[in-house]
């Protein structure tokens, strides 16, 4: 199936790496559902496409009911799902001395919860049809730990264990599940550090070398766009200069 047939919905679509995504399958004249928190933001992206079969739903990822109105809408209007991408995602970062709690919660609601609603809202619709793509944006932060964000990591490396459980149980179903583990990208991710100090030098870092939300929007359209027989297990993409 062309991706102008596909529908899509993709969670987390207000900003950076989702906003990119919805734009550029928006181009491809996919069938899109966009939903996150910032309602706005999602009908600025639809009123920038106003040829664009682009349908907008605000939802927390955290909310299983949230996520299942989506989901609802999806088949009220089209009768099926061929795709989802998780994207929502906050990053935190601290020593795990510090002990905030509070932000470790926010990341298992949004990084861990907020990619297994989605599933579970979609994949026994998903199973029905004996075909669909889950994807998720991960992180190398899923592939290799480091100071100061273990817990952050810790998320990212449960997404990859459940995307690769899922891949293994619902293979037989014709459901495809991909991971997109971006480095550094210049998206708004900065804006959930709380030490402001930590949060700058990260925006400098990714305004001078990282990549941008359209290199990784590219990404998982290339994961999309292929064949029934062809899935992308795992993409991991990382700026050139990046060390780790």
């Amino acid at each position: 199936m062309a991706i102008k047939d596909k529908v899509i919905i993709i969670m987390g679509a207000s900003s950076g790496i989702g906003e990119a995504t919805s734009k550029l399958l928006a181009e491809k004249d996919a069938k899109l559902i966009i939903a996150a928190r910032r309602s706005e933001r999602l009908e600025a992206i639809q009123k920038s496409f106003p040829k664009a079969d682009i349908h907008i739903q605000q939802a927390d990822v955290t909310n299983y009911e949230d996520v299942k109105k989506v989901v609802d809408l999806s088949m009220n209007m089209y009768g099926r799902i061929d795709v989802l991408y998780n994207n929502a995602g906050i990053m935190p970062t601290a020593p795990i001395v510090e002990g905030r709690r509070d932000e470790w919660q926010k990341m298992l609601d949004i990084n861990i919860m907020g990619v297994l609603n989605g599933i579970a809202a979609v994949v026994p619709i998903m199973a029905q049809q004996k075909s669909g793509h889950i994807i998720a944006t991960d992180s190398v932060a899923g592939h290799v730990v480091y100071p100061d964000s273990a817990v952050y990591c810790g998320t990212k490396f449960a997404v990859r264990a459940i995307m690769e459980g899922l891949r293994q149980e619902q293979r037989e179903n014709n459901i495809k599940s991909t991971i997109i583990s971006p480095g550094a990208v210049a998206t708004e991710l900065y804006k959930t550090i709380s030490d402001k100090q930590v949060s700058e030098d990260l925006h400098k870092a990714q305004k001078e070398w990282g990549l941008a939300p359209e290199d990784i929007a590219s990404a998982v359209v290339f994961a999309i766009d292929t064949p029934d027989r062809m899935a992308v297990s795992n993409m991991i993409v990382r700026p050139t200069a990046q060390p780790v």
